[in-house]
């Protein structure tokens, strides 16, 4: 396996300071980092981190999943912020949520369920 050290999601939008705003207030705060014109990260755990960047003709082509700790408390978070959240899905082994960002992109918020056991055949 290779050595691997963080990982990295582009999200690229039409509107970045729209973008910008919308993802400083479901994450909380401001980018960690501007490293360029139309460019704003924000690190969303020790090794992942979010690129905001302006790209119109690639906006709302993406997709990620973010693994969350409780998606029920995290959702309701989200809403409270004023972040429209899908409805959270069961799926037994796990729960998600899907959200769109101004963009279009969509973010997946999942919980692994650690107590599933799969059905024996």
């Amino acid at each position: 396996m290779p050595n691997l050290k963080n990982v990295n999601a582009v999200l690229p939008v039409s509107d970045h300071a729209a973008a910008v705003a919308w993802y400083k207030q479901w994450i909380g705060r401001d980018p960690d980092v501007e490293p360029a014109e139309g460019v704003a990260e924000w690190q969303i755990a020790d090794n992942a981190w979010i690129q905001v960047a302006h790209d119109p003709e690639t906006a709302g082509k993406t997709s990620i999943v973010i693994g969350v700790e409780d998606i029920d408390s995290h959702v309701a978070s989200l809403e409270r912020g004023g972040v429209t959240c899908g409805e959270i899905q069961d799926y037994d082994f796990i729960k998600l949520s899907e959200v769109l960002d101004p963009g279009g992109n969509k973010i997946n918020f999942v919980w692994e369920n650690p107590k599933y056991e799969p059905p024996m055949e």
